[in-house]
């Protein structure tokens, strides 16, 4: 679920859309809609998601091909035509993100008030690894609160987060530690509010319950569009939202935005699903 995106191979085709590309909608189709049936489907049932949800036939074909190429799908012959299979790789990566977007199984447990502090200085020279590094941290919960330390309340995360630096080779360069604050320097709430601008991610909260909670009810090819738009947002949320535990955030209303936001996924998945089976050949 950690994948980067890769806005360069649409945007020169690319509508409007509310996806960020052409790959962050194909992973999400993948995860929802593919991976679920364990059977391969065709190039056209591809193309007719993503150029569902607003982009262009060339710019889905390049994402397409770019998820055979790193290995995220596998291509097999059907006749003239090429069918798509999740490779295990994949399946383990959607397997590894279920908890993380959807935190439900972690509701309630207990904070024992040890953090895990990250200090790893990357020169600005190394932009590919900053960015890398960064987008990584980020998705395992880590905040920023000031150039080179990086923290969370989420101590289980050190492996995950071990490998992505050894993965990029920063290990030489980087101290770690597990502790409790201490009285010297700044308080913890003010820790919380330099590592997360928490006011833009309730913002953006307030903005996916605008744009998705609505009462309308959708089918066929409306249906599988919506569906696939609230797949992607929810995947994204990790990103944004470092879900704290309650003792740093007690009322955080971004929680009840995603409890809901699931529930409308629950409600509205079985249209998405049943257009989807019919358009995949797979009912």
């Amino acid at each position: 679920m950690s994948l980067m995106t890769d806005r360069a191979a649409e945007s020169a085709e690319r509508p409007a859309t509310s996806i960020g590309s052409a790959r962050s909608a194909l992973i999400s189709i993948l995860g929802e809609l593919v991976a679920p049936y364990r059977q391969p489907v065709h190039t056209a049932a591809l193309l007719y998601a993503l150029t569902g949800v607003g982009f262009g036939e060339s710019a889905s074909r390049q994402a397409i091909a770019r998820a055979g190429a790193s290995g995220l799908i596998s291509a097999e012959r059907d006749g003239r035509e090429t069918k798509w299979a999740v490779t295990e790789r994949t399946y383990e990566i959607f397997r590894e993100g279920v908890n993380r977007v959807f935190p439900d199984a972690s509701a309630g447990r207990r904070w024992d008030g040890k953090w895990l502090v990250i200090i790893v200085p990357i020169p600005e020279s190394h932009r590919a690894t900053r960015k890398k590094l960064y987008a990584a941290l980020r998705w395992a919960g880590f905040g920023n609160p000031s150039a080179g330390i990086w923290v969370t309340p989420h101590v289980e995360r050190l492996p995950e987060a071990q490998a992505a630096i050894e993965s990029l080779g920063l290990s030489t360069n980087t101290i770690s530690f597990i502790g409790s604050t201490a009285t010297i320097g700044i308080p913890e709430a003010e820790l919380v509010e330099r590592s997360w601008d928490l006011e833009k991610v309730s913002a953006a909260y307030d903005e996916l319950r605008e744009r998705f909670d609505h009462p309308e009810q959708l089918a066929g090819k409306d249906a599988l569009v919506a569906h696939i738009e609230l797949i992607d947002a929810l995947r994204h949320t990790p990103y944004m939202d470092p879900q704290l535990p309650q003792e740093l955030l007690p009322d955080w209303p971004g929680l009840t935005v995603v409890h809901r936001l699931q529930a409308l996924r629950a409600e509205r998945a079985p249209a998405a699903h049943a257009h989807w089976l019919t358009i995949a050949r797979l009912d």
